[in-house]
């Protein structure tokens, strides 16, 4: 096996993932599938771009005949990049004739949606995104389309092991990120210019490391990254909140990411840490914040509902008086997206399954003191869960002097 074989997704699962997606196709008896989702269509294809108003979609029959449709600015990328041999691109959109005129010839030729039989997608048209406008897919077709997004998601939640591995190597460079981001974070530097340090650094040894069969095939990064996401301070109690180029303090509370796409796939590494002076409330609320983590990893098992794993930490909010400070759901899981689904929320049933990877992320937010979550990635196991990130958790670890 080469060495960039024993990186990348292997040729053969693409098939595989292929192959039982016609099986889905022909259960359900649909004469076909379109994806326009870009995550779907890197999953099957390994094609990764960036999604804009011009249509991309991966087309498949029942019989297993695949297909890519591009503008004319991807029909090279898609050649050399994805796995289709049948690329079928259009001039640029808008243009005359619509996209979608050519795109119902390819339908057509395939054999999809003729004499009516319903089409499988993930949705009815190319979604109306950066001015996007165009007609629905059952009117190219003439024929009902049925959503293929459950089966979709159902089969990206359980990861391979080519998959595990690509996580598995992504923690590792977002921990050194983290690593940097710690190191250099230090009262009176901002944080665009640590976290731009860091990431930096730890991409340029991630390079050295693994260059030659490095690909991020990520629209969103190029390599290592960690940060603060303006979550310094009292803006630490906002959990979404937006880099700001603040300026780092003592007693600043600081809530941090890491992260690095690696073929496509994510880790989550987040951590609390504090700048000194550490008062006694920031000890107690860490506490609490590592307490609600250790008892979502302790109920995470295959066969127990997603659900479950929220109620237990939802209980353990209620029972010490901290429902107050809650904002959000226990986790999610991750792969291709940053956030995939199911998610450990009430709300979510789906039974835990080995090949699952999750983040696991109960926080406290205090508006007066500021936001305390630790985030890990966990993959599900046969019987229990292997934590895939390994950064420090306790508070000593994350205590910055100056």
């Amino acid at each position: 096996m080469s060495v960039e074989a024993s990186i990348a997704i292997p040729h053969t699962e693409f098939q595989i993932r292929a192959d039982r997606l016609c099986e889905y196709l022909q259960a359900k008896k649909l004469s076909g599938v379109v994806l326009f989702d870009a995550f779907y269509v890197l999953y099957h294809t390994g094609f990764a771009f960036i999604p804009t108003e011009r249509p991309i979609a991966f087309v498949m029959n029942a019989q297993g005949d695949k297909a890519l449709f591009v503008p004319r600015l991807e029909a090279e990328h898609a050649q050399s990049n994805s796995l289709i041999d049948r690329v079928v691109h259009y001039r640029e959109y808008p243009d005359t004739p619509h996209p979608m005129t050519a795109f119902a010839q390819l339908l057509n030729d395939m054999g999809i949606g003729v004499e009516g039989r319903a089409v499988g997608a993930d949705a009815d048209g190319y979604p109306w995104v950066m001015g996007y406008r165009g007609p629905r897919l059952s009117e190219l077709t003439g024929a009902p389309v049925q959503m293929v997004t459950a089966f979709m998601e159902d089969r990206m939640a359980i990861k391979s092991e080519a998959e595990l591995a690509l996580i598995r190597e992504s923690v590792k460079w977002g921990n050194l990120a983290h690593v940097l981001l710690q190191r250099y974070t230090q009262v009176g530097a901002t944080e665009t210019e640590v976290s731009s340090r860091a990431g930096h650094e730890a991409t340029l040894a991630m390079l050295d490391a693994i260059g030659p069969i490095y690909r991020s095939q990520s629209g969103f990064a190029s390599g290592a990254s960690a940060g603060y996401r303006g979550q310094i301070g009292r803006n630490a109690a906002i959990p979404h909140a937006l880099a700001n180029n603040l300026v780092f303090r003592p007693g600043d509370v600081l809530v941090t990411g890491a992260n690095a796409p690696v073929w496509g796939y994510n880790s989550e590494l987040e951590r609390t840490m504090v700048i000194e002076p550490v008062g006694d409330e920031h000890r107690r609320i860490f506490d609490h914040m590592l307490a609600l983590q250790d008892l979502a990893m302790e109920t995470m098992k295959p066969g127990v509902p997603c659900s479950q794993v929220d109620k237990a930490v939802r209980a353990y909010y209620e029972a010490n008086d901290l429902l107050p400070y809650w904002k959000h759901h226990t986790g999610h899981t991750i792969g291709l997206r940053y956030h995939e689904g199911p998610f450990l929320d009430i709300g979510d049933d789906t039974i835990i399954a080995p090949g699952m990877v999750f983040t696991v992320e109960p926080g406290i937010y205090v508006p007066e003191i500021g936001g305390f979550r630790h985030s890990d990635t966990v993959a599900i196991t046969d019987d229990g869960i292997e934590m895939m990130t390994y950064y420090p958790r306790d508070l000593d670890s994350l205590t910055i002097s100056h």
